[in-house]
């Protein structure tokens, strides 16, 4: 659905893919750009489906996936505000390789790329900046490719749920999950089971508390040591019962032994 009341050079302007631009440029890729609307589970397109633009999410969420022949899906990425994505197969004049759907009321900007084209062609800034986007992109799909076939599924667990912190900000201790439990466990190549049986986990290990999607960081020094494991290495065991005794003492201003967790990482390092 196109949408063509929203002021496209303000919100351009904006966007760090299009800083520094003087408005007369930011008025021609405003002109080859459209304003779409997508309902939830709205399909914006398939697997071979051609690409002749790419896409800006101003509000919204959008799920990239794909499925296998007997119909399982991946997850490849979640898609938010201010993110783009289908620029590699527009640059290389292909079809779609995944599908995209939304997983809320979306609005987005679908850029051309003729207009892409010419003004990489007046301003290569354009391109060193598109490429810098797409190498991070490339970054995150190798550490999810080495996550997938390498590490545990509670670190996994563990490094998603710090990665969202991180990116909350300095001095955050909460993450609200940006999409449905099962959505993320098929990002983290999961189980939806597997995943909620991780969070109950790490929540009964005084690690976490969950609040539906929102989930507070209770002991952040003792889920890093599940991050901070080898692949093979044993995993920490803060089980019911023996919580992170380091984190209660600091609490209550008490010296006490070392986080169990923390030093079951220390000796899998040492061996």
């Amino acid at each position: 659905m196109q949408d063509t009341a929203f002021d496209l050079p303000r919100y351009l302007a904006a966007l760090p893919l299009f800083k520094d631009m003087p408005a007369e440029a930011l008025a021609r890729v405003a002109a080859g750009t459209r304003v779409c609307r997508f309902a939830r589970n709205d399909t914006l397109f398939r697997v071979g489906a051609p690409c002749q633009e790419f896409f800006i999410v101003v509000f919204g969420q959008i799920k990239m996936f794909a499925l296998s022949a007997a119909g399982q899906e991946k997850v490849l990425e979640l898609v938010g505000p201010g993110m783009s994505f289908a620029e590699a197969p527009m640059f290389v004049g292909g079809m779609h390789r995944v599908s995209a759907q939304a997983l809320v009321d979306s609005l987005l900007l679908a850029v051309g790329k003729p207009t892409v084209l010419d003004e990489i062609a007046r301003d290569p800034g354009l391109a060193l900046r598109m490429l810098a986007g797409l190498s991070r992109r490339l970054h995150r799909l190798n550490e999810d490719v080495e996550a997938s076939a390498l590490h545990t599924g509670l670190r996994r667990v563990a490094d998603y749920l710090l990665n969202e912190l991180q990116e909350a900000g300095v001095g955050a201790r909460a993450v609200s999950l940006p999409a449905s439990k099962a959505t993320i466990a098929l990002r983290l190549s999961l189980t939806p089971e597997y995943f909620s049986r991780m969070l109950h986990q790490l929540e009964s290990e005084g690690l976490i508390r969950i609040d539906k999607r929102a989930i507070t960081i209770t002991n952040a020094e003792c889920l890093r040591t599940y991050s901070s494991l080898g692949a093979g290495a044993p995993e920490p065991p803060c089980h019911n019962g023996v919580q992170c005794l380091r984190a209660q003492a600091k609490q209550r201003g008490k010296a006490t032994a070392p986080c169990p967790a923390a030093s079951r990482a220390a000796t899998a390092r040492s061996a």
